[in-house]
C-alpha cells in the first residue's frame, strides 16, 4: 500500500474542501447582520423556541431556504457509513439490497402524506411536543430520551468511519484523525447552530456527490466496460435480484429489504428530531414536502451509486479478496482501497474522495450535536423537569450538551473497532429505538382511540423487544454462533501465498431462532408491536374518546372517519402551552 499513500495534491485538495465548507457554515451562521445576506430569504416567523436568539440558533428562525434544507436532510441521513458500508455490503452479499431505492421512493410519499401535515399543523419545534399534545409529558419524555440514547449510540460510526478511510490511504494515525473531526465539527456547531450546520452541509453535500460521481466515473473509464462489469458480477454469484425467498433469516431477500427498508427510512424522517428540525425551519407545509421530494430523490441517486461502487469493487477484486491478502484490515476499508488503486494515480482523486467521507461525516456529526441540544432543551429541561431557563443559561445548556456530545462520541469510537459490516451493525443498533418510536407516533397519528397507558406499554414493550433481538443477534454473532452468510470470495490471482478464508461450520439450528433474524426485520417488529399492544391496552382500559380530539392531531389520511366534534377550531397553542408546562 506505500506507493498508494496520499500525495502534497491529495492532502490541497481534502484541506482546501474542509476549510470552504466549514467556512460557509460559519460565515451564514456566525456572521450577524441587520440585513439580509444571501443565507436567509424572507421575514422570520414567530419564535417558539424561547427567545428569538434561541430560536435563530435552534431553528434557524423558521425562514431557511427549500434547496439548502433538503440538501441538509440529506447530510444528515447520508453519511460515512452508507458511502462505506453500502459497497461494502453490495461486495459481500449481493445485488438485492438495490432495492432499497424502491423502499426509500415509497417512504418518501408516506412522510410527505401521512406524518408531515400533523407537524406542519401544529408548528412544533421538537417532533415530541407532538406527544405530550397528543398523549402526556411522561410519553413524551420516555420518547426523547430513547432519541438521545440512539443519536449518542449513533455519533461514534459517524466519526470512526472518515478515521478508517483517511487511515487506509494517508497512514496517518486514526485517533488524530478522529480527534480532529470531533473538535473541526464542535467547534462551527457551537458557533453557528442550525444556520451554520445547514449551509455547511450544502458545501460538504456538493463535495460528497462530486467526489462519489468523479471516482466512479474514472472506475468505469478504466475498466472492461459495463458488459464484462456484469458479466464478472454474474459469475461471482453477487447479481441477485429476485430472491423471494419468506425464509425470515435469510439477510435480504425482496421483502426484507422492501418492508425493512420501508420502516427503517420512515421511522428516520418521522421520528428522527435531526429530519423533523428541518422540515420545521421551513415557514409551510408545501416548502417542506418540496424538500422531502429533493431529498427522496437525492438520496435515491446517492444510494444507487454506493451499491453501483460495490459491483466495482467486486469486478476488481473478484480473483483477489483484498481481506484475505491483507491489503485492508477491515472490511469497511474496501472503497478507499478500491480508490487509491483505481484512481489513485490521478492526482487530486483520492484527495476529493476523502473529502467526500469527511463532508458526510461532519453532516451528520454537526446535525447530531444540534439536534440534540434542541432535545435537551426543549423535552428534557423544559418538558420533562419543567424548567424555564434565561436565555443565558439555556445558552451555555446548549452548548455545553454540544461540548459533552463531542468527548462521548470520541470514547464510544474504541467500542467499534472490532465490529465488521457497520452498515448492518448501525442499522440494528438504530432500530432498537426508531422502530419503537415510529410505532409511537403512528398510534398517535393514526389510531385516534389509543391513550396515554397503551401507548406507553406498547413502547416499552417494543424496545424491550428489539433491544432483546438486536443485542442477541450481534452476541451470536461475534461468538461464532452464526453463519455470516457473506458469499464466497476468491484468492486465486493474489500474489504470495494466501489462503481463502474458511467459515466454521456452525449448528444455526442450536441458536435461538429470534437471533437468526435478518437486521432488516427489527424496525418493523418494533412498529408492529407498539401499535398491537399500544391499541389493544388502549381499548382494553379505557380508549380515549375521539370526539375530544382536535383534528390537527390526526394525520389527514383519516380525517374522513373522524367525527365532526373533531373539526373544531384548534385550541391547542403550541408556543402558550409549552411555555405553562
Amino acid at each position: 500500500m506505500e506507493s498508494y499513500r496520499f500525495g502534497t495534491v491529495d492532502y490541497i485538495v481534502l484541506v482546501g474542501m474542509t476549510i470552504l465548507s466549514t467556512g460557509t457554515g460559519l460565515y451564514c451562521g456566525g456572521i450577524r447582520k441587520s440585513k439580509k445576506n444571501l443565507c436567509d430569504v424572507e421575514d422570520s416567523l414567530p419564535t417558539s423556541a424561547g427567545s428569538e436568539k434561541i430560536d435563530e440558533y435552534l431553528m434557524g428562525s423558521r425562514n431557511m431556504k427549500v434547496v439548502p434544507v433538503a440538501i441538509s436532510l440529506i447530510g444528515s441521513f447520508v453519511s460515512g457509513v452508507t458511502i462505506m458500508g453500502t459497497p461494502s455490503e453490495i461486495y459481500h452479499y449481493g445485488t438485492q439490497y438495490f432495492l432499497i431505492v424502491i423502499a426509500i421512493v415509497l417512504q418518501g410519499i408516506a412522510v410527505s402524506y401521512v406524518y408531515l401535515p400533523v407537524y406542519s399543523a401544529l408548528h412544533v419545534d421538537s417532533a415530541y411536543q407532538y406527544l405530550e399534545m397528543r398523549y402526556s409529558s411522561s410519553v413524551r419524555s420516555i420518547a426523547s430520551f430513547m432519541f438521545i440514547f440512539s443519536t449518542v449510540s449513533y455519533l461514534p460510526f459517524v466519526i470512526y468511519v472518515p478515521a478508517l478511510a483517511l487511515n487506509q490511504v494517508s497512514g496517518l494515525n486514526s485517533h488524530l484523525i478522529e480527534v480532529v473531526i470531533v473538535l473541526a465539527c464542535v467547534t462551527y456547531t457551537l458557533m453557528g447552530g442550525l444556520k451554520a450546520v445547514v449551509h455547511t452541509d450544502v458545501w460538504q453535500m456538493v463535495v460528497m456527490f462530486f467526489s462519489i460521481v468523479t471516482v466512479a466515473f474514472f472506475a468505469v473509464y478504466y475498466s472492461n466496460g459495463f458488459a464484462a462489469l456484469f458479466e464478472d458480477v454474474q459469475k461471482g454469484g453477487r447479481l441477485i435480484l429476485a430472491n423471494t425467498s419468506t425464509s425470515l433469516y435469510d439477510r435480504h431477500t425482496v421483502w426484507s429489504v422492501l418492508v425493512g427498508g420501508l420502516s427503517y427510512w420512515t421511522s428516520i424522517n418521522v421520528t428522527n428530531q435531526a429530519m423533523v428540525q428541518r422540515f420545521m425551519s421551513l415557514s409551510s407545509l408545501k416548502k417542506s414536502r418540496d424538500a422531502m421530494c429533493i431529498f427522496t430523490i437525492g438520496v435515491t441517486i446517492f444510494v444507487a451509486l454506493c451499491c453501483f461502487l460495490g459491483l466495482l469493487i467486486f469486478e476488481k477484486y473478484k480473483d483477489c479478496d483484498p481481506l484475505s491478502a491483507g491489503l485492508i484490515t477491515h472490511d469497511d476499508q474496501l472503497l478507499p482501497l478500491f480508490v487509491v488503486e483505481s484512481v489513485g494515480h490521478i492526482y487530486g482523486i483520492p484527495g476529493l474522495f476523502i473529502a467526500g467521507i469527511f463532508g458526510a461525516g461532519l453532516s451528520t456529526l454537526s446535525s447530531c450535536f444540534n439536534t440534540v441540544a434542541l432535545v435537551f432543551l426543549e423535552d428534557i429541561v423544559r418538558g420533562c423537569f419543567k424548567m424555564q431557563p434565561s436565555e443565558r443559561v439555556s445558552n451555555v445548556l446548549i452548548k455545553s450538551s454540544i461540548a459533552f456530545q463531542g468527548v462521548l462520541a470520541f470514547l464510544l469510537v474504541f467500542l467499534l473497532r472490532q465490529l465488521r459490516g457497520i452498515l448492518g451493525v448501525c442499522n440494528s443498533i438504530a432500530s432498537i429505538t426508531a422502530g419503537t418510536a415510529l410505532g409511537i407516533f403512528t398510534l398517535g397519528m393514526l389510531v385516534p382511540w389509543s391513550n396515554t397507558v397503551g401507548t406507553a406499554m406498547g413502547g416499552i414493550t417494543s424496545i424491550l423487544l428489539s433491544a432483546w433481538l438486536s443485542f442477541g443477534s450481534q452476541i451470536a454473532t461475534a461468538s461464532g454462533q452464526l453463519n455470516s452468510q457473506m458469499l464466497p470470495v476468491s484468492v486465486v490471482g493474489c500474489l504470495g501465498n494466501v489462503s481463502a478464508p474458511q467459515e466454521l461450520l456452525v449448528d444455526q439450528q442450536q441458536v435461538f431462532s429470534l437471533y437468526r433474524l435478518s437486521y432488516h426485520w427489527i424496525n418493523p417488529i418494533g412498529v408492529a408491536t407498539t401499535v398491537v399492544v399500544g391499541s389493544l391496552v388502549s381499548l382494553v382500559i379505557k380508549p380515549t374518546d375521539i370526539k375530544t380530539l382536535q383534528s390537527e392531531l390526526i394525520s389527514p389520511v383519516i380525517h374522513r372517519f373522524l367525527p365532526k366534534e373533531c373539526f373544531r377550531d384548534l385550541n391547542i397553542n403550541v408556543q402558550t402551552s409549552y411555555k405553562n408546562s
